[in-house]
């Protein structure tokens, strides 16, 4: 069985198991996404209940869980196969992965992968590995599904864990002098992070080994106006250190030096 949360919600077989029925229902939806994201860990009947409902759980709400997991319990079943992947642990339930798969952490697992590459300067099968782990998504992560504190922490950190994903794939990218393709996809990163000085940074790089210097000075510009008008601040020491650079035709730029 294949778990999907990098995305909308999606429970995909094996192929010589039978497929699930859809898992239309919210509550459902909340409750197995909740499993996930706390996959081989116990998440409480408490924990349970204040995803689904917050702080107004239904008088009922104990038997209403005990019916979800029933439920989520014959959807996930297998024909043949010994025990369920939804265990009663005390004080609720577990979700355990056993030979399962889980998206999210072929996700990290790639992620680690591309870092230890980087670090033994391999760019290379960096730029492999982040890509791949880039291409687990299909879309932000649950769908437009939210919920309680679990789940919201856990959108909070896997977005934060995608964007350093991609800062590390565009790196990776540059060290293997892919400087002109990147500046399309760096523009429009800016543009959807703003206030990220990485991808402003990682821009002006392009731009000046592409032999853009003016366009690479006018991203510090504009960087500087947005970050001194939306927070009062200057731009960092790394965004600084490259402008000063640029300026100085600092060889340090160059691609051959920073290889």
């Amino acid at each position: 069985m294949r778990y999907e949360i990098l995305g909308s919600l999606q429970i995909k077989p094996e192929p010589h198991d039978r497929q699930p029925p859809a898992l239309n229902a919210r509550n459902m939806q909340v409750a197995l996404a909740t499993l996930l994201v706390r996959a081989d860990e116990v998440v409480s009947v408490q924990q349970l209940s204040h995803e689904i409902w917050g702080d107004r759980p239904p008088k009922r709400y104990l038997a209403a869980i005990h019916v979800y997991i029933s439920q989520l319990r014959k959807l996930l079943a297998r024909d043949g196969a010994p025990g369920n992947p939804i265990a009663t642990r005390s004080p609720g339930y577990c979700l355990q992965l056993g030979e399962d798969l889980l998206d999210v952490r072929e996700f990290q697992r790639l992620g680690d992968e591309g870092r230890a590459a980087l670090r033994r300067g391999r760019p290379d099968q960096a730029a492999a590995a982040f890509g791949a782990a880039l291409g687990l998504w299909r879309g932000p992560a649950l769908g437009d599904l939210r919920a309680g504190p679990i789940l919201d922490g856990f959108l909070a950190w896997v977005e934060q864990a995608r964007l350093s994903c991609v800062d590390q794939h565009v790196e990776a990218g540059l060290a293997l002098g892919r400087h002109q393709e990147l500046v399309g996809r760096l523009y429009s990163l800016t543009s959807e992070h703003p206030l990220h000085e990485g991808f402003r940074r990682q821009l002006m790089i392009a731009l000046y080994r592409s032999e853009r210097q003016a366009d690479a000075l006018r991203v510090y510009g504009s960087t500087r106006h947005t970050l001194n008008s939306e927070l009062g601040i200057e731009p960092g020491p790394a965004l600084q250190n490259v402008h000063r650079a640029i300026l100085l035709s600092d060889r340090s730029l160059d691609l051959s030096t920073a290889a």
